[in-house]
């Protein structure tokens, strides 16, 4: 009994001695990760170093294999792009106006959705920042350590985020009576609580716009989607021959809870039509986040 306690004290110890073991200080290409600084307004910081991308999971297939990618520190919005920051864009003529075909959409806190590709792309730019990398999104929504979900492991909820319930409407929308009843809608940003970075809406409410071509796994991106801030196909150039789609990341409340992962990736064309459930939100790499303090 008293050796088993031993080697069972003697475990214990290594593990917290691993777990105590601190974080790199050096990218694997030699350069130094870069401290965090005040992050920008509305934006966290992510810290550089390693994380698990991917899955080895049955599904989602494109998702496969799991890999781990490193990444330099930079910032990522705290939510998603609301209405109000956008029309902001377009009313100081830096962005082209955006809308969506349904109704209901357009409170100033709710996530501005209806946005192409490029509409998202042009209003990071504009914001002196990027549309964040789909390793950045992925980094910011499940932090390092593999974690399917911005909480954790447990399943997507209503409690958790927001997404498509039992009853096939969104949360928080009260059954309608009628002969088209509503599905749903977005909430305003931040409704459910925030990940480890501080982070809101990762898995839900809308799908996300992320700068990378689409491609059918991670094994056939090959080498563009490994090692230090990968870009994906073409190294994230504006045209990519071979490749037309574009990605939303994360789930939405027109989704079920399966979508609602932090591994879960959605082909689609950039133009888009102009969808009630693909928002955005921008990153800024430590450059850029200096350049918004001066």
């Amino acid at each position: 009994m008293r050796l088993r306690s031993c080697l069972l004290i003697a475990a214990l110890m290594a593990c917290a001695e691993a777990s105590a073991a601190p974080a790199p200080s050096k990218l694997p290409d030699g350069k130094p990760i870069i401290a965090c600084a005040k992050a920008p307004e509305g934006m966290a910081c992510i810290r550089g170093g390693p994380f698990l991308r991917g899955t080895n999971r049955k599904w989602p297939r494109n998702a496969r294999p799991q890999a781990t990618v490193w990444l330099q520190t930079f910032y990522m919005d705290k939510t998603e792009v609301t209405v109000a920051a956008f029309n902001a864009c377009v009313k100081a003529k830096k962005c082209k106006p955006a809308k969506t075909w349904y109704s209901d959409y357009s409170r100033p806190r709710q996530p501005k959705v209806g946005v192409s590709w490029f509409d998202a792309r042009n209003y990071c730019r504009a914001m002196g920042k990027h549309l964040p990398t789909e390793a950045q999104w992925e980094k910011a929504a499940r932090g390092s350590d593999g974690r399917l979900h911005p909480w954790g492991n447990q399943r997507a909820t209503c409690k958790r985020t927001v997404i498509k319930d039992h009853r096939g409407r969104s949360c928080g929308v009260k059954k309608l009576k009628g002969k088209h009843p509503e599905k749903g809608r977005t909430l305003v940003v931040g409704s459910r609580p925030p990940n480890q970075f501080g982070i809101y809406d990762m898995a839900g409410n809308a799908q996300e716009w992320v700068a990378d071509w689409y491609t059918t796994s991670f094994a056939r991106c090959g080498k563009d989607c490994l090692g230090v801030d990968p870009k994906g196909p073409c190294g994230g150039a504006d045209k990519c021959p071979g490749y037309k789609l574009k990605m939303v990341r994360g789930g939405s409340w027109y989704w079920p809870a399966e979508h609602a992962t932090c591994v879960f990736r959605r082909p689609h064309v950039p133009k888009n039509r102009p969808y009630h459930h693909f928002g955005f939100r921008c990153a800024a790499s430590v450059d850029e986040a200096r350049a918004l303090a001066k």
